[in-house]
């Protein structure tokens, strides 16, 4: 069963940091892009920043120059660095991972963000 451990979620100041992991295991294909996406209250789910396995980049213009995705193919995993953090960041932040063979995706469970004083 495919696994998608997500870890660095909480509550922080305005222009704190926090940095959000995303462990991924028992997949069965080579993993191409991992990512993160974000939901806040009464709003749709969205992109917050995706890398692909040759280290390709897309990220919300929201959070340029204040976040940065990274991973460690050997691990499977994906980081996301957050920093400058604001209120309009709060939201469930979920993992996203995507297969070489047949776009097969899995979803992690969510880790809440919090940005308030």
């Amino acid at each position: 069963q495919v696994q998608l451990e997500e870890s660095g979620g909480g509550l922080v100041q305005p222009g704190g940091s926090l940095r959000l992991t995303c462990a991924a295991s028992r997949i069965a294909f080579s993993i191409n892009t991992m990512g993160w996406y974000r939901q806040a209250p009464g709003k749709e789910r969205e992109l917050v920043a995706s890398i692909t396995s040759g280290g390709s980049i897309k990220s919300a213009d929201s959070v340029k120059g204040r976040f940065t995705i990274s991973r460690d193919n050997a691990k499977d995993t994906v980081y996301l660095q957050m920093n400058s953090l604001k209120p309009e960041d709060t939201a469930v932040y979920f993992c996203l991972v995507t297969t070489w063979v047949m776009d097969y995706q899995y979803w992690g469970q969510g880790t809440q963000v919090t940005v308030s004083s």
